[in-house]
């Protein structure tokens, strides 16, 4: 259901008016939001000074825009600042509870803040991704005409996720992962601030420890806070010293940020295999890691290191492919935890061998020209001659048996003629590939 304007932003309006009782029970990093552009940390190239957006929030000139990034940068704390620095009417909408009827209630109470207050209507919804198609329609004109300024906040990729004509309406804002070095630098607010953080108690902590939380968090300032605020917590009320210890008692394993079913979920089998074509067995592994980790479906990851060993090594080393059918068929006997190694073997296997893409290239450019040309027939003498009357037909007629030859080669025309110039094969330097470009010229000196 849509949110009136001042439950949103009442916060950003009025900084000092909710430190009492209440406030306490909100979790650090509710309270550690930033109000304004100089408690805001990170993001310099989305809204650091002179930049666009920047720009546009202070002149209260705001276009309809997406923000879109990893979890904990900030979207939804800009929103807020929005909110508490525009003129304009401002409604928010979750995605995940609001449908249309609530989308229109607010383009009618839009139409009446227009018409009787001059005043634009700012539309939050969080999670935008999780609109559907038709609750996106729904949007579409009222963005379109201008009586409502959309600010969607999204993790993932709107490319895949949003309408193109609604994508074609507003400005995309994409925010980066936090760096440590930024999140050591609010986890060090938040224990200096003495109206909203944790300035009031004694808490002693060494830069190791707000290292080591810096990079548990992985970018993500909501989560460095609650693990800030949970450490907090197991020291006396009168505050005492943080210790690594505590920080292992607290975390455990590291929970590593990948969604199966989102963008980070492309973004690292994206790496993973960009990582063994080229030839880094280091970050290849690093990839396979962060899949099994966080349970990627081990088939998946299987395939591919096959398709990979087929498409970027080839002849360069065929023994890849074997190897990588070999990780998929243990991948199925064993399963987990053992399926690691033989996946380990293969993935560092594919990425150390020499690479060649000319069968790849070959294949595509053979199928392109059989889709858009007229290819012609197969050759009388390459026909199949097996049947009674085949010989009338003048098929199997003039073929020569290359085994007959020294060398087990002689040449002959084996492309139709409308393709005998056709060259798709184009075998490289690098390992097994050199033998075969060596043994084609010799064949085909004119092509090889």
């Amino acid at each position: 259901m849509a949110e009136d304007y001042d439950l949103f932003a009442a916060a950003a309006h009025n900084p000092g008016a909710d430190t009492g009782s209440t406030r306490r029970f909100e979790p650090l990093a509710q309270r550690m939001r930033p109000r304004n552009f100089q408690e805001f940390v990170g993001q310099q190239q989305a809204v650091g000074a002179g930049k666009f957006l920047r720009r546009m929030i202070e002149a209260d000139n705001i276009p309809s825009l997406i923000l879109y990034g990893p979890p904990g940068t900030g979207k939804t704390t800009l929103a807020q600042m929005i909110a508490g620095m525009t003129g304009s009417h401002f409604q928010k909408l979750n995605a995940v509870s609001s449908g249309i009827s609530d989308i229109r209630a607010i383009v009618k109470e839009a139409e009446e803040q227009r018409k009787f207050y001059q005043k634009r209507t700012i539309v939050f919804i969080d999670e935008i991704h999780r609109f559907n198609k038709s609750q996106q329609d729904v949007l579409l004109p009222y963005v379109e005409d201008g009586r409502l300024i959309l600010i969607g906040a999204t993790t993932e990729n709107p490319f895949f996720e949003v309408n193109h004509a609604l994508l074609s309406r507003v400005r995309i804002v994409q925010l980066q992962q936090l760096t440590d070095g930024q999140l050591v630098h609010i986890l060090q607010q938040a224990l200096t601030d003495k109206e909203r953080g944790l300035g009031k108690q004694d808490i002693k902590v060494d830069e190791e420890i707000l290292q080591a939380l810096a990079q548990m968090a992985g970018g993500d300032a909501r989560i460095a806070l609650n693990l800030l605020e949970e450490m907090a917590a197991m020291l006396p009320p009168q505050g005492g010293e943080l210790t690594l210890s505590m920080l292992k008692e607290l975390v455990g394993e590291r929970v590593q940020h990948y969604d199966k079913k989102g963008d980070n979920h492309y973004d690292t089998v994206s790496a993973f295999i960009k990582s063994m074509r080229g030839s880094d067995p280091d970050a290849a592994l690093h990839y396979l890691a962060r899949m099994l980790v966080s349970g990627e479906d081990l088939n998946f990851i299987a395939r591919r290191v096959a398709i990979c060993a087929a498409e970027d090594v080839g002849n360069a080393d065929p023994m890849a492919l074997v190897v990588a059918m070999a990780a998929v068929q243990a991948c199925q006997f064993v399963g987990l935890p053992e399926a690691r190694i033989p996946l380990a073997e293969a993935v560092t296997y594919v990425a150390s061998a020499p690479k060649s893409n000319a069968a790849y290239l070959g294949i595509d450019a053979a199928l392109a020209d059989v889709r858009s040309k007229n290819c012609g027939t197969v050759p009388l003498h390459l026909r199949d001659s097996h049947y009674k009357g085949a010989a009338k037909l003048g098929y199997g007629q003039d073929y020569i048996y290359p085994h007959n030859y020294p060398g087990h080669f002689t040449p002959q025309q084996y492309l139709p003629d409308a393709m005998k110039d056709a060259h798709y094969y184009k075998p490289g330097e690098n390992g097994a590939e050199q033998r075969q470009r060596d043994y084609l010229h010799r064949c085909w000196p004119d092509r090889f």
